[in-house]
């Protein structure tokens, strides 16, 4: 069994940083799913010198080691918005780009086990047709008929899009690749972040300093500690996430994805097995690629006692990669407090999911305050309280994920302007 998803890693020879210009239009830190498509969206809107700065590598992060699903079924009007955005762009990327992150359209199962759920479910559909989503009831015997690798009689009835979908992430690290490159974005992999002037308008390096006239912070799991760099709190946090591939099985070709909620399991088809992902909520946050051979074996349980065909099959690839959250499960697109030219973009955990839409966003309040890809009123920073929580409820549909939030030291004034 491998413990590396295919193509999925970083370019094995460290790039030569590039050379810094002085001045910029705009610099994004951060060269993550939401970070890349930003600085690529603020050049296309004629932005003439974008700088974007990786301490790393383009996709070394999250974004290699998703599992890439795509749903518009989102649990809140702002999450099937982002959702449907993000989508639309999937699917014109050929046309636009000469290349695309190789969006396939599956068709999405979100069972129901109890009364409970099902009382949930039908309200949450009602909402979802209302933004224009094709959304229906399943019975379940139509969830039988249409997943016939679903144990029978296993659920009440689910709800179900045929336009949810995934993408291959490391293609789509490879799509805002030749993006960045295209559009004329100066990418600065290898430079590390190190603080911003006390005015928010001179993003310090480790290469040296550029004056920006918008910074835009997007560091995926390590959103928060960019943001400690900066002097900024913000309320996001990293935690391990598991996923593996089965062997393959000629019944998988043309299933349904499927969400089971409450256990935080999922699964999808690639390439002729099942690739199947979970979350441990009991976890403590935190950067940590090592699998868990103990929990692996509880996510092929779950996942063997919904899926039967899985129990007499092999693991062929398995890893664990760090995924990033917010408290309530829920995007952030804002400005930062106390600046007018800083902003902080997070996708909460759905980085293939909602990724492109929270960029273009947070690329649009950058250069105009306002955007029409979702209504950015209650997504900002300012929902949080010094503790972070979240007045918002959160999204009932998302991964489980820790309660709690590392919290890193925030560099005070002086320390920032040292």
């Amino acid at each position: 069994m491998s413990t590396e998803p295919s193509n999925a890693g970083p370019r094995n020879t460290e790039p030569v940083p590039a050379e810094l210009p002085g001045t910029a239009d705009a610099v994004v830190v951060g060269g993550g799913t939401v970070g890349a498509w930003c600085a690529y969206f603020l050049r296309r809107a004629g932005l003439p010198r974008v700088v974007l700065i990786e301490k790393g590598v383009l996709g070394q992060g999250a974004s290699s080691r998703a599992a890439g699903v795509v749903r518009v079924q989102g649990g809140t009007p702002e999450a099937v918005r982002l959702g449907m955005w993000s989508r639309s762009f999937y699917l014109g990327q050929a046309a636009e780009l000469g290349t695309d992150s190789g969006f396939v359209q599956q068709g999405y199962l979100l069972p129901c086990f109890t009364e409970p759920e099902v009382a949930a479910a039908h309200p949450r559909i009602a909402m979802q047709r209302a933004h224009g989503l094709p959304v229906r009831w399943l019975t379940a015997g139509e969830v039988d008929a249409i997943n016939p690798t679903m144990a029978p009689g296993c659920t009440l009835g689910a709800s179900y899009c045929a336009e949810d979908g995934y993408i291959t992430p490391p293609r789509n690290v490879a799509a805002y690749t030749a993006a960045l490159v295209a559009s004329g974005v100066i990418v600065a992999e290898q430079t590390r972040f190190t603080g911003l002037s006390a005015d928010g308008r001179t993003v310090r390096t480790a290469h040296g300093d550029i004056a920006a006239g918008a910074v835009i912070l997007a560091g995926g799991p390590q959103l928060a500690a960019v943001g400690a760099v900066a002097g900024i709190a913000v309320p996001a946090g990293g935690v391990r996430h598991h996923v593996a591939v089965t062997e393959e099985h000629p019944a998988f070709a043309d299933s349904p994805m499927v969400f089971d909620v409450p256990s935080g399991l999922y699964w999808r088809p690639e390439e002729g097995g099942l690739l199947f992902g979970m979350s441990d909520p009991d976890e403590a946050p935190g950067e940590n690629r090592l699998i868990d051979f103990d929990y692996l074996a509880l996510m092929r349980s779950r996942l063997a006692a919904l899926v039967p065909l899985t129990a007499g099959l092999g693991v062929r690839r398995a890893w664990a990669a760090t995924i990033d959250f917010t408290p309530d499960h829920l995007p952030i697109i804002g400005p930062a407090p106390g600046y007018d030219t800083v902003f902080v973009a997070s996708a909460g955990g759905a980085g293939m999911m909602w990724g492109p839409a929270v960029a273009r966003a947070v690329a649009d309040v950058a250069l105009s305050g306002v955007t029409d890809v979702v209504d950015t009123t209650d997504l900002g920073l300012d929902r949080f309280d010094e503790s972070g929580r979240s007045r918002l409820p959160a999204d009932p549909i998302a991964l489980p994920f820790p309660e709690k939030l590392a919290v890193p030291e925030i560099l005070s004034p002086t320390e920032k302007a040292s």
